[in-house]
């Protein structure tokens, strides 16, 4: 291997330097909302919002799991936090699986229309928010799932599935067709086809749809505060109702705590497999 010129180590060490102050300026506010959420509210006041915490004090962390006010109940976090459980995991589980069988079907088992049903799955993709907003609470008064967590799972489910498609759809174009002729040659059928050739080629692109079916419905504000109801609300919302609501002086320890907490689900599925969401992509979640 040729070794690097003197010119080629500086241009090297100053990219390098770059990317490391645009990674500390990004994470300065992850920073502050961790050094901040173990300081009490005087040192919040009177110190620097930069400091590290003279001790830590984890109140801030109980009060917001446990007993936050988030508008007229004093509960914590701890409610919402397990509606969204409730919410995301059936509901990233089923659109994962219907992305599945789509994507078979639209890569493998072409028929008259396929392209027409691809194309106006993809147009599903780029519906704003709001568009679907009237119509669906509609249908979830009609259906009698309106203010419920299984109207919420409906919501997400109806809204992944175009994302989930696509992603299984171009992954699994990349899947050479002699395998597929091989097993109809055997007598296998189309969800024999499915189980035994295509699931177990297809970790990589399951990661991915968990890891952005997961983000986006955690993440997700519109919806919850839209189609939930006393008792059903998301993590997210409630964490909106604590920061909005105020008894007494601002307790901006709690606040920043209660954001940690509703972050840290999110984290924790990237920093597990962060790793093969990156693979998924470059094999093939955005080709085709």
């Amino acid at each position: 291997m040729k070794s690097l010129s003197t010119s080629q180590r500086h241009y090297k060490a100053l990219f390098i330097t770059i990317l490391v102050l645009f990674a500390l300026v990004y994470l300065a506010p992850l920073y502050v909302m961790l050094t901040t959420s173990f300081k009490g509210i005087e040192e919040i006041r009177s110190g620097n919002i930069l400091a590290l915490p003279e001790t830590l004090n984890v109140s801030a962390w109980t009060k917001a799991w446990s007993s936050a006010c988030t508008g007229g109940d004093c509960y914590g976090l701890a409610p919402y936090f397990w509606n969204s459980i409730r919410i995301v995991l059936p509901a990233v589980f089923i659109s994962t699986v219907i992305g599945a069988l789509n994507g078979y079907v639209l890569s493998q088992w072409r028929f008259k229309g396929s392209n027409f049903l691809f194309g106006a799955l993809l147009f599903g993709c780029f519906i704003p928010f709001q568009v679907i907003l009237l119509p669906m609470a509609m249908l979830l008064a009609w259906l009698g799932l309106a203010n419920t967590v299984p109207g919420l799972v409906l919501v997400h489910v109806i809204y992944g599935v175009a994302f989930t498609t696509l992603f299984f759809r171009n992954y699994y174009v990349g899947i050479p067709t002699e395998l597929v002729r091989a097993a109809r040659l055997d007598g296998a059928g189309f969800f024999a086809i499915f189980r035994h050739v295509f699931l177990p080629l297809s970790t990589p692109i399951i990661v991915v749809s968990v890891i952005w079916q997961f983000t986006q419905i955690w993440n997700d504000f519109l919806f919850g505060v839209v189609y939930s109801g006393p008792g059903t609300q998301p993590i997210t919302v409630a964490l909106n109702n604590l920061v909005n609501t105020t008894m007494g002086g601002k307790e901006y320890n709690v606040d920043m705590a209660a954001a940690v907490i509703a972050a840290l689900p999110t984290l924790v599925v990237y920093l597990v497999a962060g790793k093969y969401f990156v693979r998924g992509l470059t094999a093939g979640a955005v080709k085709g």
